[in-house]
């Protein structure tokens, strides 16, 4: 009969139609809200004495011998993640992120959270001044971290070997060197206008540790007596050279020093700003690079760095997904995704620097040919847009990534300070197996650590909320940084479609 036969295909249309759908709807996210918590996560991964004015209460003082093994003092600083390690290479790069979210995007936010980003980045270039306080010796790490990852307990009760990894010329360590020179050329612009002196202090700084990295080439992590220790936490696999050009580049934009533009300029190939480009984290800061210099060659008309802006529209279509040249893998949801764990450190990098180019281009009315297709500033902010909001909540599972951000966030996140019991709540030492009961207990965290973003999802867009799964479940602060930009943009112009 051919009424039933039409019937039953109109429901085939439907079911399929359905089908493909997102399961999920969009939702109107607080952006202020969360820009807020963003940037509050910072004071929850403090080491040291903590200040008077600190809000995340349930923390208390701790790492106070930092340093003491080499008789110096490296108290303060941040935990890299849920351990109570402190990682020099992954730092660094936490607070160039922070500086360029406040250079890039801080005029737009809120006086009171500029104060609090600013404090953030405060918090972790006070520490690295420490680390290279000393003419040609870089201290890159505190505390043993295969000891640290064999306990579970607070870091207001380490009893852990606080060991002081320590670079000295004239052995390498280019990588480490070059990021903290980044971070404090980035930072120096941060502080320019609300504290002039400490600019001048961290872009001195700056100068003198990219020397070393300059000098002395090679990768911290090849130093025999270093290699355990950071080794395969926070190993340099991609290679220092990216580190280089990095430091130089943010030397450049914060010094307007014409020999750092002559250094960008004449050693872009040979170390390798064309290679890897698609990459942006602690570990690859092309695309960081790549975009960051195209700023001056779009603004300046700077012929001389015209491959580097070559190399940034590169990437950019890589992520647009009507581009011929679009290669990046997303799951079925819209999350970038790329295998390894702690995803959402690439979507909130890969998000920022979308903005950050649409920024550079709409400043100069370009955009960018992708072959079949020509992309604007509006579309790259839209690609972005959907990374945050798929964090925020706009995912198939309703969840949001960020801790304490709407109603339904991960309770069981794989944090030490924020799994076990509050030192206020329970003052006796817990000691480092003495937290075991905690790490397994399915018990939401007793503490619960706001702003936070986990590592995220699988690519199925799959999410179990368990505290043993570090690689979906544990907080990174390279995840936060670049989200505070991202954050404050889009809380200035929340109208975004």
């Amino acid at each position: 009969m051919p009424i039933p036969r039409i019937a039953f295909l109109v429901f085939l249309f439907i079911f399929f139609f359905f089908l493909r759908l997102p399961r999920f709807e969009s939702a109107n996210h607080d952006y202020s809200d969360a820009l807020s918590k963003c940037i509050l996560f910072f004071e929850g991964q403090r080491s040291g004495f903590l200040p008077n004015d600190q809000r995340i209460t349930w923390r208390a003082n701790s790492g106070l011998s930092d340093g003491s093994q080499r008789s110096v003092d490296l108290t303060g600083g941040y935990y890299d993640a849920g351990d109570n390690v402190k990682f020099g290479f992954p730092m660094a790069f936490t607070t160039t992120m922070l500086a360029w979210s406040v250079i890039e995007f801080g005029d737009s936010m809120p006086a009171a959270e500029r104060r609090n980003a600013l404090a953030a980045i405060r918090w972790g270039t006070d520490y690295l001044l420490k680390t290279v306080s000393h003419p040609g010796r870089i201290f890159v790490q505190v505390g043993d971290p295969i000891v640290d990852h064999n306990c579970w307990e607070r870091p207001e009760d380490m009893d852990t070997a606080r060991t002081v990894y320590t670079v000295e010329a004239p052995n390498p360590a280019s990588d480490v060197a070059g990021e903290t020179a980044a971070a404090f050329a980035a930072s120096s612009m941060a502080f320019r206008s609300s504290d002039p002196g400490y600019s001048e202090t961290l872009l001195r700084n700056a100068i003198s540790v990219f020397q070393y990295a300059d000098n002395y080439r090679g990768a911290y992590s090849d130093n025999a007596d270093i290699r355990d220790g950071v080794c395969p936490f926070y190993c340099d696999f991609d290679g220092y050279q990216d580190e280089l050009l990095w430091g130089a580049a943010w030397l450049r934009r914060a010094s307007k020093d014409d020999s750092y533009l002559n250094y960008i300029e004449n050693n872009g190939k040979t170390l390798g700003a064309e290679d890897n480009i698609n990459e942006f984290g602690w570990d690859n800061k092309h695309a960081g690079l790549n975009v960051l210099v195209s700023k001056e060659y779009l603004e300046g008309n700077m012929y001389s760095l015209q491959s580097y802006k070559v190399s940034a529209d590169s990437f950019m279509c890589t992520l647009i997904p009507e581009s011929s040249s679009s290669h990046i893998e997303y799951t079925p949801g819209g999350l970038i995704y790329k295998p390894g764990g702690s995803n959402l450190q690439h979507a909130t990098s890969i998000a920022f620097l979308l903005l950050s180019y649409a920024n550079y281009l709409a400043g100069t009315s370009q955009s960018v040919d992708c072959g079949n297709v020509s992309v604007g500033p509006s579309s790259l902010r839209r690609q972005a847009k959907r990374q945050i909001d798929y964090i925020l909540g706009d995912n198939p599972l309703a969840i949001s990534y960020m801790v304490g951000y709407s109603n339904h966030f991960p309770r069981r996140i794989h944090h030490r300070g924020s799994s076990l019991p509050a030192i206020k709540d329970h003052p006796e030492f817990i000691p480092c197996k003495g937290g075991t009961v905690y790490f397994n207990s399915s018990d939401p965290n007793p503490n619960v650590l706001v702003g936070a973003v986990v590592g995220g999802p699988e690519e199925d867009d799959s999410y179990e909320d368990d505290r043993v799964d570090f690689r979906k479940s544990e907080p990174t602060t390279y995840i936060n940084a670049p989200l505070v930009g991202a954050l404050a943009y889009f809380a200035a112009n929340p109208e975004l479609s």
